[in-house]
């Protein structure tokens, strides 16, 4: 069983196709036929069956198409690893938050500490982070929700809150001064909510949940997955938000916005920094996994 044979049945499968297949790897269709070929007598079964009209997968086929797809993505990612070995590169997926108010402080601090050290940063949201460290595309991720794939480590190492923000204006104002503010009476108001895979947008509905609000009972008037623009819509008038606590102390401090711990429950949340389990990373993206965790106070929980 080797790899070209694996990268063809790979492409065939995800195709369902022997010419796109050729297309894509640049072979011929022939030699792709003769992959198929030797695999299935390497492995005594029968894993694509083709006919005039398309391409059906075999149970067997489906289970080698797995196998086949990780073995693969681990080689590329080593292969990879290997090429930047005497590179001091640290490859990170972000998610909203941690990308835009995270990782501009743990940096260059981080970067003062180890030395001449470069990031190549992705950023999506925490979804989407995830799913990129299953396929490979980076080594270490920081996200704001833990995920329920069992092939992905999460480490908490940051602790956000999740709270209500307004415009500067009246009757918030007045809210302000008493310090308090009930929930129910502002359903009727304009919101702002986060797109779906946003972190912020699961512990919001998990709040949500146990104040006895359904989001259909939200007035929502917009739907954005960058928390800056929610920010300005919010400080423009077009509606209240709620929003990550350290996405919002920018605006507060300049006084663009009002915000408002959320009334009975605390919506508390962790960041993680996720990669894969059993994955070998570089010496460099484990210091910076330590790193990252010491400095926020979190190096003694798992």
């Amino acid at each position: 069983m080797e790899f070209k044979q694996l990268q063809s049945f790979v492409e065939v499968v995800k195709y369902r196709s022997f010419t796109k297949a050729a297309d894509h790897l640049f072979l011929s269709q022939p030699t792709i036929s003769t992959h198929i070929r030797m695999l299935e007598e390497e492995c005594h079964s029968r894993l694509i069956v083709r006919t005039t009209k398309r391409i059906e997968v075999t149970q067997r086929g489906k289970e080698l198409y797995e196998f086949a797809s990780q073995m693969l993505i681990q080689r590329d990612s080593l292969l990879k690893r290997w090429s930047q070995e005497n590179q001091k590169i640290v490859q990170i997926g972000a998610s909203t938050i941690p990308s835009a108010y995270i990782l501009p402080e743990i940096l260059p601090q981080y970067r003062a500490a180890c030395g001449d050290i470069q990031f190549h940063i992705h950023q999506t949201d925490s979804q989407g982070v995830i799913d990129g460290l299953i396929n490979g595309k980076f080594e270490v991720g920081l996200v704001g929700m833990k995920g329920e794939e069992e092939e992905i480590v999460f480490l908490p190492f940051y602790q956000d809150s999740i709270v209500l923000i307004t415009p500067v204006a009246e009757p918030f104002l007045t809210m302000k001064k008493e310090k308090e503010i009930s929930f129910h009476s502002i359903l009727h108001l304009p919101f702002i909510m986060r797109e779906q895979g946003s972190g912020s947008k699961r512990c919001a509905e998990s709040y949500l949940e146990r104040m006895g609000i359904q989001e259909n009972d939200l007035n929502i008037t917009a739907r954005l997955n960058d928390p800056e623009s929610i920010k300005n819509l919010v400080a423009s008038g077009l509606g209240i938000s709620i929003i990550s606590e350290t996405a919002a102390q920018n605006f507060e401090k300049a006084n663009k916005i009002l915000t408002f711990r959320l009334p009975k429950y605390r919506a508390v949340r962790n960041l993680y920094i996720a990669y894969r389990k059993g994955f070998i990373l570089k010496e460099n993206t484990k210091n910076f996994i330590a790193f990252v965790r010491a400095y926020y106070g979190f190096s003694d929980l798992i």
